[in-house]
């Protein structure tokens, strides 16, 4: 087996000029890797190479992937994914992983952009304030998932409704409002961050939901899922894949029964 033309374009487009070592030490890998992850993979889906690397970039986070993030991270600024963007892939993890987990990203994506000579820190995306964040996180909410959001930040027992509110004015006011990326792509990194640390298949069958609502659909997340497999492996996406099932079913009913009301 030899590595195809397709997968060897992918590369050359992601790292120009760069030859893995990969091909002298274990070749054999090398040829099944890159003839699956950038030949057969990304020919199966008609996803524009930006939303491709944003999505690979954020499972990366959401796998503890830090080499292979600080390796790719350069090939998605090369297929357009802005420094500002990729910043903003990286501050999101932190309110679904832990800034524990997000730490060695930050070092990462700084590493990589002082490399390319980009001055840091950037622009500044913040467009709340301690004032408004509160009531900017929960519209964002709404905009998202629907008027039943609001007054979620005060919904919940006693003994845990802080909870919702830090939701709605961290999770949502602090990042959600940020520019740089928009909801639909906030919600598709979102659910790449779940789907790829595992064990939370309850927020991910509401992100998969979340993204079905402001229009990224079934299909668009079955090939999210797919381009991501040769990064987190079947297990973690079969994962995701039911979970995706999941939401649209629970949806459809919603949907006939409000048709029937």
């Amino acid at each position: 087996m030899s590595i195809t033309e397709a997968a060897r374009k992918y590369h050359e487009k992601m790292f120009p000029g760069y030859q893995s070592k990969f091909l002298e030490t274990d070749p054999e890998f090398i040829e099944r890797f890159d003839n699956f992850a950038f030949d057969e993979v990304v020919s199966s889906d008609d996803l524009d190479d930006r939303t491709r690397m944003m999505a690979m970039i954020a499972v990366l986070i959401g796998s503890q992937s830090i080499d292979e993030f600080q390796a790719m991270a350069p090939a998605a600024l090369n297929f357009g994914v802005t420094p500002v963007e990729m910043k903003e892939i990286v501050y999101q993890a932190v309110p679904y992983l832990g800034i524990g987990r997000v730490f060695p990203f930050l070092h990462g994506i700084n590493d990589v952009l002082e490399d390319r000579g980009i001055k840091l820190p950037l622009e500044p995306q913040a467009s709340t304030t301690t004032e408004n964040r509160l009531q900017a996180g929960e519209q964002a909410m709404v905009d998202i998932m629907g008027e039943s959001m609001k007054g979620f930040a005060e919904s919940g027992p006693e003994e845990s409704c802080h909870i919702n509110r830090w939701l709605t004015d961290n999770c949502f006011g602090d990042y959600y409002t940020r520019k740089g990326l928009d909801l639909k792509q906030r919600e598709m990194i979102t659910f790449c961050f779940l789907s790829a640390q595992g064990g939370c298949e309850p927020q991910l069958v509401s992100h998969a939901a979340n993204n079905m609502l402001i229009g990224n659909d079934k299909e668009f997340l079955i090939k999210i899922i797919s381009l991501c497999i040769p990064f987190i492996g079947y297990p973690r996406s079969l994962n995701a894949l039911r979970c995706v099932n999941e939401a649209a079913e629970t949806l459809k009913k919603e949907k006939e029964t409000k048709e029937h009301e």
